[in-house]
C-alpha cells in the first residue's frame, strides 16, 4: 500500500469514528500491538442506554469504564487512585505496557439501587457524561457516591503526548466530535481463548455489526 493510499484509509477511518461518536454511536478502537493489544467498544458516555451497557456485557465482556478528560477529572477533585491508597499493595504497580494506570475512583449515581443492572450502569454513565459538560464538584458529590460499579479512568494531562492507552484516545475522539470529554470504554474479549479478542476479528465484528473500526495510531495520526 502507497503512502498516499495509507493516509487516505487513516483518514476515512478516523473520519468515520467521529461520526459515529457525534451520532452517539459506539467505535471500536484497538490501542497498538506492542501495547495492550485490546481493541475496546467505545462510546460518548452521555447517550449511553442499558442497551449498549447490555451490547459491552455480552458482546465485549471486559470492564466497563468511564474515561474522562484530565481537566475535568481535577476539577471534580478525582485522583489517580494508586495515589490515595493506603496500603503496600499500591506501592509497587509496574506495568508491562505502560508506566502507570489510568484508574481513579468507582462510582455509583444516587438514584441507582445496587448500581449493576444495566439500567443502574446507564444511569450512572449518562450522569457522568452531563457531569463531564459541566464539571462541577457540588453537584458531583451530590448526584453521585463512592465505591461503586463504574470505574472511572483519569485521562493524562496533555492526552496524547503523555500516553497512548484508550482512556486518552476516547477522550480525544469525544473531543473531535463535539462530545464532552466523558466516554465509556470496554476491552473485548475472544470468548474461546479468555483474551483480547485479536484485532482481525474485531474488525470483523464491526463490519457484521456497522461499528467503525479504528486504529490508535490512526487517531494519534489524524488528532494527536
Amino acid at each position: 500500500m502507497s503512502r498516499s493510499d495509507s493516509m487516505s484509509r487513516t483518514t476515512s477511518n478516523v473520519d468515520a469514528a467521529i461520526s459515529a461518536f457525534r451520532a452517539g454511536d459506539p467505535v471500536l478502537i484497538h490501542d497498538a500491538a506492542d501495547r495492550e493489544g485490546e481493541t475496546d467498544i467505545v462510546y460518548p458516555a452521555g447517550g449511553v442506554t442499558p442497551g449498549a451497557v447490555a451490547r459491552m456485557r455480552n458482546d465485549a465482556g471486559g470492564l466497563v469504564c468511564v474515561a474522562l478528560g484530565h481537566e475535568v477529572a481535577e476539577a471534580l477533585d478525582l485522583p489517580f487512585v494508586q495515589e490515595v491508597i493506603d496500603h503496600p499493595l499500591a506501592a509497587d504497580h509496574d506495568l508491562a505496557y505502560d508506566e502507570r494506570s489510568s484508574f481513579s475512583l468507582t462510582v455509583n449515581h444516587r438514584d441507582t439501587f445496587t448500581g449493576i443492572t444495566d439500567e443502574d450502569r446507564a444511569l450512572t454513565i449518562t450522569e457522568l457524561g452531563h457531569a463531564a459538560a459541566d464539571p462541577d464538584p457540588t453537584a458531583f458529590t451530590e448526584a453521585f457516591r463512592a465505591p461503586g460499579h463504574v470505574h472511572l479512568l483519569k485521562a493524562a494531562p496533555n492526552r496524547l503526548s503523555d500516553r497512548l492507552g484508550h482512556t486518552e484516545l476516547a477522550v480525544v475522539l469525544a473531543d473531535a466530535a463535539d462530545q464532552p470529554p466523558a466516554a465509556v470504554v470496554c476491552e473485548m474479549l475472544d470468548d474461546e481463548s479468555g483474551a483480547a479478542l485479536p484485532p482481525a476479528a474485531a474488525r470483523t465484528y464491526g463490519e457484521r455489526n456497522g461499528i467503525p473500526y479504528v486504529e490508535g495510531s490512526e487517531i494519534v495520526d489524524r488528532l494527536g
